[in-house]
């Protein structure tokens, strides 16, 4: 069993701790985990990519050939775009919806979404709105690994614990409410599991 993931979106959203979350959950899992660096400009606003790859066999290589994705994760949806030709036929991708336009030629929103909808097999969601209604707009990263959750084939007590793990240096409330953000996201991921995936 090997799950391929690649995180994007950019500087400041909180790849890093999502792929750290999903890390710890693995390695309690009794997992093999490779992660190749963060790529591209990490400072706020420049785009950034890590591959994951998770497995109950030693890893060879922590990068993800093209068309070898299970799922991109993506805090940004035109990045999500960026990453198509490395998923799989039956590959999800999991979004927010909201873009973070850093760039004067950003494309019509819209048509970003319409694009990524388009693919049969995407969850697209703002999560940046429930990360606030979990109590701080900052969780958003947690919001969407929430809701990617359901198809990373990790026990979801693992999960959280990862995320409390990550979180915890920051205190208790800080911790607390990242779990909240997580639950939050999971409960969209576990809709769309249910519903199947949206077209």
């Amino acid at each position: 069993m090997t799950t391929d993931i690649i995180l994007s979106g950019v500087g400041g959203q909180g790849i890093l701790s999502i792929a750290t979350v999903i890390g710890a959950a693995a390695l309690r899992e009794g997992l093999f985990i490779k992660q190749a660096e963060v790529h591209g400009m990490s400072q706020r606003g420049g785009d950034v990519q890590s591959n994951l790859r998770i497995s109950s066999e030693p890893i060879a290589s922590d990068l993800i050939p093209l068309g070898q994705a299970d799922l991109v994760i993506s805090l940004e949806p035109m990045e999500v775009l960026r990453y198509l030709p490395y998923l799989k036929k039956d590959g999800r991708l999991i979004t927010n919806s909201t873009p973070f336009v850093n760039i004067d030629n950003y494309p019509d929103p819209q048509e970003v979404i319409a694009a990524i909808q388009a693919t049969g097999h995407a969850v697209v969601l703002d999560v940046d709105t429930l990360a606030k209604e979990a109590g701080s707009a900052r969780a958003a990263n947690m919001v969407l690994l929430g809701a990617a959750s359901p198809f990373l084939g990790l026990e979801v007590s693992k999960m959280e614990e990862g995320v409390r793990q990550v979180f915890l240096r920051k205190g208790e409330a800080v911790a607390d409410m990242n779990v909240k953000a997580f639950r939050a996201g999971l409960e969209q991921g576990m809709a769309n599991l249910a519903h199947g995936m949206p077209g």
